[in-house]
Parts: structure tokens; C-alpha cells; sequence
């Protein structure tokens, strides 16, 4: 296993900083894209990724734009959004992994937007089969008790004031997330307060985007996720209405764990979860 930086150059003029994870077996299955969370950098999924080109398998993670090390000077100075995160970041990804892998059969795991990106990038048709990991949709009313008792201060309160003010949203000094671009906190913001999120306000374009969506994904949820609700996470599921989703629910109990979450997942402490449940999906 080697593993390469690359620096991918995206449609709206900014680059974005990917890992590319080698594998030296002698058969090669596919390529895994490792699309994470947001605010998750990418070297948190070192161990997935590496796990990953163990079971045959090419992997590819990488960071949004504003994010890691897909940072230009400060965050500040990004002009992306979520939407901007689909259409420009991952179509990056999808392009660079058919020029350096054109034969091999690309499986997308995307944890939490990660899982959104699939139905708002422009085409999926590239991608032969998805992984979503603990993704649902972030109405602020819909989320886990622990997120909704305090996530609404966050959405009502910190973002409006505090963003305009700094040009970014400042989660290090506030210990909530970390650091997120403008766009992406304020365009976020609005679909949490959204009953549909992203499709009740983006509209009828979006909802036939969610819905074009053709490769069968497998929707891993955690029975302790602590911002994910089954409500919030069978919202955005019922949204890929033209594919084949099965659902895969695991309990801390099933791996001899007391906790799982939202973060964390991809550590090497959770191989245990790996095999259990990544293994027969891929």
C-alpha cells in the first residue's frame, strides 16, 4: 500500500486536496471513495481507507473545499457551499478516478453529506454501488435528542450573528464542529430550518436530482448516533426514489462496544464494525 497526495483542480477555479490510497494486491476489485462528514478531515478515515485497500480495494478519500487541507491561506476566503462541495469537489474526484483508474468499478461511502453528495452531484452514473454512513437529512427538529437540545442555538443564534461578522463560521474557538466556510454554514443553516430540508427550499431541480440517482445504495445507521435520527436518516433514504436502498442498522452490543455515535466510525478501535458491516456490502 502507498498512499499519494494529490491536488485535483475543480470547475469553479479552486483545487481540493485528495489522498490516494494504493493497493498492492494482485487482484483489484474497484475503487472506494471515502467522501466524509462535514468538518471531518480527511486523514481521520487514514485507518477505513487503509482497511479498505486491505480487502482488495483502491481508496480515495478527500476534503471539501474550506476543509483540511483543501484550506486556501484561511477558510474565509472560500466561496463554496454544499451544493458548490457536489457539483465542483466530488465531480473532481469522480474525474481524476477515471483518469487514473478508467477499468475499475467506483463504490461511493459517504458518511453523513457525504451521503447527501450522491443526490446533488449532476450524474452518478459513474458510480457502480454506494455506502451512506449515518446520513439524514439535518432538520433541526428531526435530529437526535442530544443534537436537537442544543443544535437550534447553533442555527438561530451563533450562525446569524456570528458569520455576517467573520465571514466564517469560527467552530474551533467554539468547540462546535470546526471552522466551516460561509456558504456552506449559512446554506446549511437554511435547509436545518426546512421541514424537507435541501429540497423544500432548492426545489422541484434537486428533487429530480435525488431521484435520477440509479445505483443501489446501502444505508448504514448506528442504533446510538447521537445526530442522526431513523427519522432523519429514512427522509433523506425516501429522497432516492429511482434506487434499490437497503438499510443496515447496528447496535453498539453487535461489535462489544458501548458507544459508536455519529464520529469515530472510521477508527481503527471499530474494526470490528468494518467486518460486520462494510465487508458484505462491498
Amino acid at each position: 500500500m502507498t498512499i499519494e497526495i494529490k491536488t485535483l483542480h475543480t470547475n469553479a477555479g479552486h483545487t481540493i486536496t485528495a489522498q490516494v490510497f494504493t493497493a498492492k494486491t494482485d487482484i483489484i476489485k474497484g475503487v472506494c471513495v471515502i467522501a466524509p462528514a462535514t468538518g471531518v478531515a480527511q486523514r481521520l478515515y487514514n485507518d477505513f481507507s487503509k482497511w479498505i485497500n486491505r480487502q482488495g480495494y483502491h481508496a480515495v478519500s478527500f476534503d471539501y473545499d474550506g476543509i483540511g487541507q483543501s484550506i486556501d491561506g484561511h477558510v474565509k476566503h472560500s466561496k463554496s457551499d454544499m451544493l458548490s462541495w457536489a457539483n465542483n469537489d466530488c465531480e473532481a474526484v469522480l474525474e481524476f478516478i477515471n483518469t487514473e483508474f478508467p477499468d475499475q468499478a467506483i463504490t461511493w461511502i459517504g458518511h453523513s453529506v457525504g451521503g447527501h453528495m450522491l443526490g446533488m452531484m449532476k450524474s452518478t452514473q459513474q458510480i457502480q454501488k454506494a455506502i451512506t454512513v449515518a446520513a439524514g437529512t439535518g432538520t433541526w427538529w428531526y435530529n437526535a435528542p442530544p443534537t436537537k437540545r442544543s443544535v437550534w442555538f447553533l442555527w438561530y443564534f451563533l450562525a446569524p450573528v456570528l458569520v455576517p461578522f467573520l465571514n466564517y463560521f469560527p467552530g474551533k474557538k467554539l468547540g462546535i464542529l470546526c471552522d466551516l466556510p460561509k456558504g456552506v454554514i449559512m446554506q446549511w443553516r437554511t435547509w436545518c430550518l426546512k421541514e424537507n430540508y435541501a429540497i423544500e427550499h432548492e426545489g422541484q431541480w434537486l428533487k429530480e436530482r435525488f431521484a435520477n440517482v440509479k445505483t443501489p445504495i446501502t444505508c448504514i445507521s448506528f442504533s446510538d448516533d447521537d445526530m442522526m435520527s431513523s427519522t432523519s436518516i429514512d427522509a433523506l433514504h425516501g429522497c432516492f426514489t429511482g434506487s434499490d436502498v437497503k438499510h443496515v442498522n447496528i447496535e453498539p452490543s453487535d461489535i462489544n462496544k458501548k458507544r459508536i455515535g455519529h464520529i469515530g466510525w472510521h477508527k481503527q478501535s471499530y474494526e470490528a464494525l468494518w467486518e460486520l458491516a462494510f465487508t458484505p456490502e462491498l
